[in-house]
């Protein structure tokens, strides 16, 4: 059982108007109303830090505060090993089905936490995400400016390919920064058994990437027409008899990138309960983007050293069923 969780929410213009039971059942779906308005009623709710009736009217600027009762999180892997540390970052081997950061019920069993116990002297701070069921290499600094730095390389990177993709429609120049170089990041990934006729062994995936309606959340990522330049490189590896080991990197940083493109492709990972053909949601099912059941491994990332500014890689060891058969 953990500590519970206070949440807290500084009210816009687009919330003035609305009662505080609208507000929360509206905003946050993943609780029916009848459940926000029994949390409300038990005074786990505050308006600037009074009780509150679910009819009250809200106004721009005030602050809501919800009060998470204790709860049991579900499983998960907790041991992680630390592949580079030194005064700026750390480089951590994230195990699948381990989340970093809270959400969808997981609170103290993310990465965030674990690190903030297994080191209370620092301030660890994720420099990007994986995805709850992907497993590898990812950075996390130990300051906000190192976090800038590096961030500021995972966004060259997609800002190559979003002023390629204006300049295509607009016929505009490209120019981006000489100090913002690109971070590489390469995965490895199964996927359902291909023939070369139908997946090549280099290939390339250029869906656009956006938000989608789906039940029980705002929204969620897909293949969708009107979404944000995307690209990803991939070869296959070993064509096997139940499935196929590629290779994908990825040129820039949308959320379940390679998931979706992969899908889109017609060709989803092996397991992925949510993802179909097409880069779309399976119809009919309830999967949410957190669930685990695919192979996705962050194998490989080089980038720039905040401080020394000299190319470090580090290589996180392959999950057994994504290493090449000898």
């Amino acid at each position: 059982m953990n500590q519970g969780w206070t949440y807290t929410d500084r009210l816009t213009a687009a919330a003035a108007g609305q009662t505080v039971l609208d507000y929360y059942t509206q905003r946050y779906q993943h609780s029916s109303r009848r459940l926000w308005k029994d949390r409300i009623e038990q005074g786990q709710i505050l308006l600037n830090g009074q009780p509150v009736s679910a009819q009250t009217i809200l106004q721009s600027g005030q602050h809501l505060t919800y009060y998470r009762l204790p709860w049991q999180e579900p499983i998960a892997p907790l041991n992680f090993e630390v592949l580079y540390e030194d005064d700026d970052l750390w480089a951590i081997a994230k195990p699948s089905g381990l989340p970093v950061l809270p959400g969808g019920g997981f609170l103290e069993h993310t990465l965030l936490h674990q690190l903030r116990s297994r080191y209370p002297n620092k301030t660890p701070v994720p420099v990007h995400r994986l995805g709850r069921g992907t497993s590898g290499v990812m950075l996390v600094a130990k300051s906000q400016a190192a976090r800038e730095h590096l961030s500021r390389q995972f966004r060259a990177r997609t800002a190559e390919v979003e002023q390629a993709s204006v300049k295509a429609e607009r016929s505009l120049p490209m120019n981006l920064p000489m100090n913002q170089l690109p971070m590489e990041k390469v995965y490895r990934a199964l996927v359902g058994p291909a023939a070369v006729s139908e997946l090549g062994d280099h290939f390339s995936c250029t869906y656009p990437i956006g938000k989608l309606p789906y039940p029980g959340l705002n929204y969620l990522y897909g293949h969708c027409a009107g979404g944000l330049p995307s690209r990803s490189e991939g070869q296959v590896l070993d064509r096997r008899v139940e499935s196929t080991l590629v290779e994908v990197s990825i040129f820039t940083g949308r959320p379940h990138q390679i998931r979706i493109h992969l899908a889109a492709a017609g060709y989803p990972l092996l397991g992925d309960p949510l993802y179909a053909a097409g880069g779309i949601p399976i119809v009919g099912t309830t999967a949410m983007p957190g669930d685990c059941g695919y192979h996705l491994h962050a194998h490989r990332i080089r980038f720039t050293h905040p401080r020394t500014g000299k190319p470090v890689s580090i290589v996180a060891p392959l999950p057994a069923e994504l290493a090449i058969n000898p």
